[in-house]
C-alpha cells in the first residue's frame, strides 16, 4: 500500500524495521524530502529526521580564515523527526514528532548524497574495476552504462575506491599490509631503513618479472624516473628484452638517493634476482655517473652503454645557443653524428680531428664536448660499442617507454609504497600474459618468407623476429646489395650472421648455433609459472633449519634458552617499520609548480627542451645574435633549474631531467 497522506502513513502497521523505513523514506521521497536514521535500537525503535537536520561540526578545530578550501554543507537544523517503534505485537508503527520543515522541498532529489550510494553490485563492480585499472571516469561511464537512472556521480566513486582501498588495509598500516603482501606473493625484496626506522630503499621483484628476467637475462636498460610516489622518492626502473625484441619489467628500486652507494645497493639486489650463472651482457643508462660507477663495481665485466640520444640532447642544452642560423647547428650536429658512428677507432680519430679543426672557433661547445663526452667515448661510440651484443640497443628509450607505461597505471603521484607496489603489479600482470601468449604462439607459427631449406634448422626454435632480420640480410646476399667490406658489427651486435657470411655458405642451411641463444624460443618455457619458481625455493635454509632440530638436543639449557629467545624475537615479535619520511619542500624538482597539480605524474622539462623552445622563440623574433641568444637561455634555464650532484671524483656532474 501506498499512503497518499501523512495520516494514512501514520494508521499504517509493518511487519519488519526495514518495510517501515522503505516505506516512509519513498512518500517523503516523491515531496521533496529525504530522511536519514539518527538514531536506532535494534528490534526496538528508530528515529529518523531530516537529511538536513543537525549543524555542521568542526571537528577537526580548523579556524574559517586557516582553510585552504572554501567549505560548505547542507545541514541546516532541520527539526522535522519521526519515530518508528515495535509493538507487542511484532508490527512496526510511526509517530511524527516534528512535521516541521526550516526549508523548502528539493526539486532535484540527486542533490542528496545518501540517494548518490552505490547498491552492493555496484560496489563490488566498482572494486572489480579498480583492482582492473579502470579509471574511475571509465568507472562512472560504465555504471551509467548499465543503470541510466543512477544518480552517481564523480565523487561517489572516490569514496568508494577510498573505502575499498581502507578495507583492504584490514586494519593494518599501509607499510604493514605492503610487507605482508610481499611477504605472501613470491616476491623478492629488501629495505633499508634509517635509525628511526623509517625506510629509505626498498627492492621489489615480481615473481613473474623474476621468471622473465632469468629467462631473458643478457640486456638490460637502467633509469630512474620520478614523480610515482608521495615521498618523492627516485624509482629506479630496470627493464629487460625478450627474444622478440620486445620489453619487460624487470625490477624496480624506491631510493632515497642517486648516489654510488644507492645504486650498488640496488644492483646487489638485482644481482641477487638474475642469479650466478646469469650476468648481463650489457647495460644501457644515460650519464648517471654514480649508476655508471656502481655498474662497474657490481657487474665488472658487463659492457655499459650510455644512451646516444641523451648524448645528443646534452649536447643540444649546452651547444646550440653557440649557433646563429638553423642550417649552422644542423651542420654541426651531422658532424657530430659522423664522429658518434665512427666504425673503427682509426675513424674515429679521423673524424674527431676533422670536427675539431672544423669547429674550432666554437671553442666553448669544443671544450664541453671534450671535456663531458671523450672520456666516455668507449661508452658510446661505435668504434667500441658496436662490438658487443646490444641487439640494436644503444638509447634507453625503452626505459622511457616503461616510465611511459607505468604511470598510465599509476595515474597520480600520490599514491603510498602499497598502492604504488599494487599498480606496478597490474601493470606487469598484463605484459606477462602478453609475452606468455606471445611466446606459445611464435612456437607454433613459420614465417612465409622463410619456410625454405636454407632456414630449416631455425623453424620453430627462434622467434619471428630474429627470422625477419634473418630474411633481410639473406636478401641482401641474394641480390649481391649488402656493403662490400664486411666489418662483423652486425653480428657482434645482433647475435646474427650478416649478409656476408650468409654470402660465403653458399650451400647446405643455417645451424642453430650460428643463431645466439637470447633468440631461441624452443628453450623458454613461461605457461607453468608456479612450478618454475617453485624450484626456487631457499634450500640453504631448509638446511639450516634440518642442522638445528638435530644439533638442539645436544646443547645445554642456558643455549636451547638463547636460541629459543632469538628465534622468538625474530618471529613472534613484529618488525617495526614506517613509512618514508615526506620532505616538506620539492628535494629535486622545484619547477613549474604554478602549472602543475601536486599529484601529476607528467614529468618536468629537460633542459635541451627549454633551449630549444627559446632558441625557436629568439629565430622567430628575428634574434639571432649568439651571446643574446645565450643570455636568453641562460634565464630560461634558471626557471627550470637542473640539480646537479657530485660524482665519487668530485666533480660536479649535470644531471638531465627524464621521465
Amino acid at each position: 500500500m501506498n499512503p497518499s497522506t501523512e495520516e494514512q502513513l501514520v494508521s499504517m502497521k509493518f511487519e519488519t524495521r526495514d518495510e517501515l523505513l522503505d516505506c516512509v523514506r519513498a512518500f517523503y521521497s516523491k515531496r521533496g524530502y529525504i530522511l536519514s536514521i539518527l538514531r536506532s535500537k535494534a528490534e526496538k525503535s528508530v528515529v529518523l529526521r531530516c537529511d538536513r537536520g543537525g549543524n555542521y561540526r568542526n571537528t577537526h578545530k580548523i579556524a574559517e580564515d586557516q582553510r585552504k578550501k572554501f567549505t560548505s554543507s547542507r545541514l541546516a537544523n532541520c527539526p522535522f523527526q519521526l519515530y518508528g517503534k515495535k509493538n507487542e505485537e511484532g508490527t512496526w508503527t510511526i509517530e511524527i514528532r516534528n512535521n516541521e520543515h526550516n526549508h523548502g522541498p528539493s526539486t532535484d532529489i540527486s542533490a542528496h548524497c545518501s540517494l548518490r550510494q552505490l547498491t552492493a553490485d555496484q560496489l563490488e563492480s566498482v572494486e572489480h574495476m579498480s583492482n582492473c585499472g579502470v579509471r574511475p571516469k571509465q568507472i562512472l561511464a560504465s555504471l551509467r552504462h548499465d543503470d541510466p537512472d543512477t544518480r552517481v556521480i564523480a565523487r561517489t566513486i572516490y569514496n568508494a575506491k577510498k573505502k575499498i582501498q581502507k578495507n583492504n588495509l584490514q586494519g593494518k598500516s599501509a607499510i604493514q599490509r605492503l610487507f605482508e603482501e610481499l611477504g605472501t606473493g613470491m616476491f623478492k625484496f629488501n629495505i633499508l631503513r634509517d635509525e628511526e626506522d623509517h625506510i629509505t630503499h626498498l627492492f621489489v621483484a615480481d615473481p613473474r618479472s623474476i621468471l622473465l628476467t632469468r629467462t631473458f637475462p643478457n640486456i638490460f636498460i637502467m633509469d630512474c624516473t620520478y614523480k610515482t610516489n608521495r615521498y618523492k622518492m627516485p624509482l629506479l626502473n630496470i627493464v629487460g628484452i625478450t627474444s622478440f625484441n620486445t620489453s619487460f619489467f624487470s625490477a624496480f628500486v624506491f631510493l632515497k638517493k642517486e648516489r654510488t652507494e644507492d645504486y650498488i645497493w640496488a644492483l646487489k639486489m638485482f644481482k641477487e634476482i638474475l642469479g650466478e650463472v646469469n650476468q648481463p651482457l650489457v647495460i644501457i643508462t644515460d650519464r648517471e655517473l654514480a649508476l655508471v660507477n656502481a655498474i662497474r663495481d657490481v657487474f665488472p665485466s658487463t659492457t655499459n652503454i650510455i644512451c646516444i640520444w641523451h648524448i645528443n640532447k646534452n649536447i643540444v642544452a649546452k651547444c646550440k645557443m653557440y649557433f646563429q642560423t638553423k642550417e649552422d647547428w644542423e651542420t654541426f650536429s651531422s658532424d657530430w653524428q659522423k664522429v658518434v658512428y665512427s666504425s673503427t677507432e682509426g675513424e674515429y680519430i679521423a673524424n674527431w680531428h676533422e670536427f675539431e679543426t672544423t669547429y674550432k672557433e666554437k671553442n666553448e661547445a669544443l671544450v664541453y664536448i671534450k671535456e663531458t663526452w671523450l672520456p666516455l667515448k668507449e661508452k658510446f661510440v661505435s668504434a667500441w660499442t658496436d662490438v658487443h651484443l646490444h641487439l640494436g640497443n644503444r638509447a634507453s628509450s625503452r626505459v622511457e617507454g616503461a616510465h611511459s607505461k607505468l604511470k598510465k597505471y599509476l595515474e597520480v603521484s600520490t599514491g603510498n609504497l602499497q598502492i604504488v607496489k599494487k599498480k606496478i603489479c597490474l601493470a606487469i600482470d598484463n605484459e606477462f600474459n602478453e609475452i606468455t601468449v606471445q611466446l606459445a604462439r611464435e612456437k607454433t607459427q613459420v614465417p612465409h618468407a622463410c619456410d625454405i631449406p636454407y632456414f630449416k634448422n631455425l623453424i620453430y626454435r627462434i622467434s619471428l623476429f630474429a627470422f625477419k632480420e634473418l630474411h633481410e640480410q639473406y636478401m641482401m646476399a641474394k641480390n649481391g646489395t649488402m656493403h662490400p667490406i664486411c666489418t662483423g658489427q652486425f653480428t657482434a651486435t645482433m647475435g646474427i650472421p650478416c649478409a656476408h657470411k650468409m654470402k660465403n655458405w653458399k650451400t647446405g642451411s643455417l645451424s642453430l648455433d650460428q643463431v645466439h641463444p637470447h633468440w631461441r624460443i624452443d628453450t623458454r618455457e613461461l605457461n607453468n609459472f608456479h612450478s618454475n619458481l617453485g624450484a626456487d625455493h631457499d634450500d640453504q635454509i631448509e638446511n639450516i633449519i634440518d642442522d638445528f632440530r638435530r644439533e638442539y638436543h645436544k646443547w645445554p639449557l642456558d643455549k636451547k634458552k638463547r636460541a629459543k629467545e632469538i628465534i622468538q624475537q625474530m618471529t613472534i615479535q613484529p618488525d617495526v617499520l614506517f613509512e618514508p619520511t615526506i620532505p616538506s619542500r620539492e628535494n629535486r624538482f622545484q619547477v613549474a609548480k604554478k602549472r602543475r597539480a601536486k599529484n601529476s605524474t607528467r614529468r618536468d622539462p629537460s633542459q635541451f627542451e627549454v633551449v630549444e623552445a627559446r632558441w625557436q622563440s629568439n629565430s622567430s623574433n628575428g634574434v639571432t645574435h649568439a651571446s643574446q641568444m645565450h643570455q636568453d637561455t641562460n634565464i630560461a634555464a634558471a626557471e627550470f633549474e637542473v640539480p646537479t650532484t657530485v660524482s665519487d671524483n668530485g666533480v660536479i656532474d649535470w644531471i638531465d631531467l627524464n621521465m
